[in-house]
């Protein structure tokens, strides 16, 4: 989810102003922002207070960091048009952006936070934020599969980057990626014959799942 939003998309998309009065209101000195005047479109931060003519459009909003366990059965999205969407799980009045995209069968970490640039960085792939799953699979783990699957596997979009990959037991392992490609861990698994049976999250870069259960979340400061 994109945090790089402008005064201007604000006004329109969270105040309801239509164009011409988000651009009235930017030239007409009357619109303070972290108070400062604003007589141009730029950048917005999320967490500033915003007044327009003396009315406070937004109050000053702190930032907030969750980690919230993800139960398998819902879908990761705010959409509350679609069925089993996070909102019918977890509810909190403030707007929150997530890092870590699960998909709907899988489960584990999720991290929250209406800080954009700390969102971007555990997202981007240029960082290189690790994330660690332990994994169930349908069929005894083999020597083969873990040399395969750390060295890459070709799952038909792209090859996957090296990975480090460890056997807990006759069927689980856990794995940990620096990149996060669409289903990956469920199409490496089938590429090479496997299928998932259970996918859990369980760290993303230094925040650890521990021990939360499904549903259950906790608030955080990063480091």
């Amino acid at each position: 989810m994109s945090f790089r939003l402008n005064i201007k998309y604000f006004l329109v998309h969270t105040i309801g102003f239509t164009n011409k009065e988000a651009i009235r209101a930017i030239e007409s000195r009357k619109l303070i922002v972290n108070g400062q005047v604003i007589q141009e479109n730029s950048e917005f931060n999320e967490t500033w207070e915003i007044f327009y003519d003396g009315v406070l459009l937004k109050p000053n909003t702190p930032y907030t960091y969750i980690a919230f366990y993800k139960p398998r059965g819902i879908e990761t999205t705010h959409n509350a048009e679609i069925a089993d969407n996070l909102t019918t799980v977890f509810t909190f009045e403030k707007h929150l952006g997530f890092a870590g995209r699960l998909d709907k069968e899988s489960e584990g970490l999720l991290i929250l936070s209406n800080d954009g640039k700390y969102i971007q960085k555990l997202s981007s792939p240029k960082y290189e934020k690790e994330k660690e799953y332990v994994v169930t699979v349908n069929k005894p783990i083999s020597d083969e599969f873990l040399q395969l699957m750390s060295e890459g596997v070709d799952i038909m979009i792209c090859k996957t980057l090296p990975c480090y990959i460890e056997k807990l037991s006759e069927f689980e392992f856990k794995i940990i990626l620096t990149e996060g490609k669409n289903r990956q861990i469920r199409r490496m698994c089938r590429a090479l014959g496997y299928l998932v049976a259970q996918l859990i999250r369980t760290r993303i870069g230094e925040v650890h799942l521990d021990n939360l259960k499904p549903g259950e979340f906790r608030e955080f400061l990063p480091e």
